[in-house]
Parts: C-alpha cells; sequence; structure tokens
C-alpha cells in the first residue's frame, strides 16, 4: 500500500513562507494528479492545488491563487507545495492526496484514492 509521508508544516507570522512536501513511499508509484487539500478548524476540508504528474498543468483555489505554487519532483516522487504572503486565514491540517485514475474536476476529493497524514500550518497575526 503506497504511503503519502508530508513534511514541512510549521507555525509562521503572517505575511511569511512555508514549503511542504509530499513524498510518496514507492517509487514506482504512478499517478494522474497530487494535490494538497486543507482543513481550518470546526471547518471541512476544502481544495488548495493540484497538478497534473505528466504534464505538470496546475490548478488552484481561488484563495490560495498568485500565493500558493504547487510542483513536482518525478525523480523523488514528490510534490512540494510553496506558500507565500501567508494570512491567518491559511490557518489549517494540510493533506497530501494522489489519484491513479483520471480526474473531470481537481478539486473533488472523493476522486482522490491516496492520503497522507496531514501536516498542521499555524500562522500567526
Amino acid at each position: 500500500q503506497v504511503q503519502l509521508v508530508e513534511s514541512g508544516g510549521g507555525l509562521v507570522q503572517a505575511g511569511g513562507s512555508l514549503s511542504l512536501s509530499c513524498a510518496a513511499s514507492e517509487r514506482t508509484f504512478s499517478s494522474y494528479a497530487m494535490a494538497w487539500f486543507r482543513q481550518a478548524p470546526g471547518k471541512e476540508r476544502e481544495f488548495a492545488a493540484a497538478i497534473r504528474w505528466t504534464s505538470a498543468n496546475t490548478h488552484y483555489a481561488d484563495s490560495v491563487k498568485g500565493r500558493f505554487t504547487i510542483s513536482r519532483d518525478n525523480a523523488k516522487n514528490t510534490v512540494y507545495l510553496q506558500m507565500n504572503s501567508l494570512k491567518p486565514e491559511d490557518t489549517a491540517v494540510y493533506y497530501c492526496a494522489a489519484t491513479t485514475k483520471p480526474l473531470p474536476y481537481y478539486s473533488t476529493q472523493s476522486l482522490y484514492n491516496y492520503w497522507g497524514q496531514g501536516t498542521q500550518v499555524t500562522v500567526s497575526s
């Protein structure tokens, strides 16, 4: 069973930056797309960003567009999320997700069949 292992969360002041990483446990794992979702306290989990593995086409939620950048390293089977200009409302547990099947919509959580354990990001005001 492939595992997604996240790292890089932490505490940062508003306006600061953090970078998250998510590595697949098996080098032979071949995903169609990988994504980052987040869940703030008391709220439902929401889509943040996604990247198609072969083409590197990216998709972003409006709330993070222009501030977050998703990228991937094929050799390391790792996806990254660079978060800049962080705001207190970005505080959440960030989850990495992957799917091996083509997606009609990158923001639909139920279409992802692999999930990481989550990493906490806290942005202080």
